[in-house]
């Protein structure tokens, strides 16, 4: 990867939506050696996939949860077992092992408290072992980014 390449990546994921004569230009090529690039970024893997980012609140889902699991197995059938049960649930934004003193650590995306409370009894009544689960409020997003710092 070098600098053209970068900046192909940095103006995507600013904005997907540009055309490939405004990404060119943008980044000092002509529109063909910019598409291959695009192609090219995409067949190894630099990108995954462009997507609309949807304003939370606008459509209802203007709670965020972190959760904080605890776990007593961690053995590698436990593991994909709950990476199973995990993927099934459309609240969880995002899921993450973790060092230190939790195991997980869910993005929960969810209408309201009521909508939360259902899903943390249905959660926590379709994983077994479970020591501590642990969940926190978001009370104000201060900052949120997709964009990696290429």
């Amino acid at each position: 990867m070098d600098k053209i390449d970068r900046n192909i990546l940095r103006e995507l994921q600013e904005d997907a939506t540009l055309s490939m004569v405004e990404l060119a230009g943008k980044v000092n090529l002509s529109p063909t050696p910019c598409w291959k690039r695009i192609k090219r970024l995409e067949s190894e893997g630099f990108i995954t996939k462009r997507v609309a980012l949807v304003n939370p609140a606008r459509v209802g889902l203007g709670v965020s949860v972190f959760v904080h699991i605890k776990t007593r197995h961690h053995n590698s059938e436990w593991l994909e077992s709950f990476g199973d049960v995990v993927s099934g649930y459309p609240e969880i934004a995002e899921c993450y092992r973790m060092s230190g003193e939790y195991d997980y650590l869910l993005r929960v995306v969810v209408k309201d408290i009521e909508s939360f409370d259902r899903f943390y009894k249905a959660l926590v009544n379709a994983v077994d072992g479970l020591t501590d689960v642990t969940s926190s409020f978001a009370m104000e997003q201060m900052k949120y980014t997709t964009a990696l710092p290429l």
